[in-house]
């Protein structure tokens, strides 16, 4: 109920959701209620200005990524986690090959690390974030794909298929790997995404460190003329700043705005 409940409360408050309400009620409005109509018209038009002229991205991502800031990674790295939200699972069980999106420097940096550090061994966690699930196409199986074509066999790479969200990819990878102390894993995933998934993981007790990618405010910039862009990404920062309020208030980070601390290690 609860993952239901957040996808539903998640569409609502879409920027575009809120722009398309703004211009229907303006449309419906407009000979009963003019006044009212023209002002939502008004609202709407702002909107788009801002959308078009402003980093509003920045200004709502760059906080999130600020928080855990890049930094090397440790020279001694026992494994890697990386967190899904960079495939889609039913485009690539359709078209036969791995569809990325934006996040794709999840995957590519995962890649990366683990050549850097052979010995690691990686985890990758991700099933479906789907509402309406009505395939068993997990995220996992096509990573599975994508890595191995890479040269990451099955060997070096635990894959977690079950999980819909950031709390499920706490619980559910740290029960596969079963990480001892004095392990160091590192987390991979947005910069944007990084609060909450170290927080879902802290509260889990697994005290992974932060080794974020994909930083979304870092291209938005004044008067970009880009409103679709702009829009997808004040969208993502948007979500994120709702899911930190909501999974405190559910008891599933360690802390409403989560931040960087000294030790990294369990």
């Amino acid at each position: 109920m609860t993952f239901a409940i957040s996808k539903l409360v998640g569409t609502a408050l879409a920027p575009g959701t809120v722009l398309m309400v703004l211009l229907a009620l303006s449309l419906l409005w407009q000979r009963s209620r003019p006044k009212a109509a023209r002002a939502l018209l008004a609202v709407a038009f702002a909107l788009v200005a801002a959308l078009n002229l402003c980093p509003l991205s920045k200004w709502l991502a760059g906080p999130l990524e600020a928080r855990f800031p890049a930094r090397p990674p440790p020279a001694d790295v026992y494994g890697i986690v990386i967190l899904g939200g960079a495939i889609d699972p039913v485009a690539s069980e359709r078209l036969g090959h791995v569809s990325l999106d934006r996040a794709a420097e999840r995957m590519t940096e995962a890649v990366a690390l683990a050549r850097r550090f052979p010995q690691a061994r990686l985890l990758f966690s991700g099933g479906s974030g789907l509402l309406l699930d009505r395939t068993d196409a997990r995220e996992a199986d096509a990573a599975r794909r994508l890595f191995e074509s890479m040269g990451l066999g099955a060997d070096r790479v635990l894959y977690e298929r079950d999980s819909r969200n950031t709390w499920e990819n706490a619980v559910f990878s740290r029960r596969l790997a079963n990480p001892q102390a004095g392990q160091v894993w590192l987390l991979v995933t947005s910069a944007w995404h990084m609060p909450r998934a170290m927080g879902c993981f802290r509260k889990a007790g697994w005290n992974v460190q932060a080794h974020p990618v994909d930083f979304a405010g870092a291209g938005s910039r004044w008067a970009g003329f880009e409103p679709g862009t702009e829009l997808s990404q004040v969208a993502l920062a948007e979500k994120e700043w709702i899911g930190l309020l909501a999974y405190h208030l559910l008891g599933r980070t360690d802390a409403w705005f989560p931040r960087a601390r000294g030790a990294a290690v369990q």
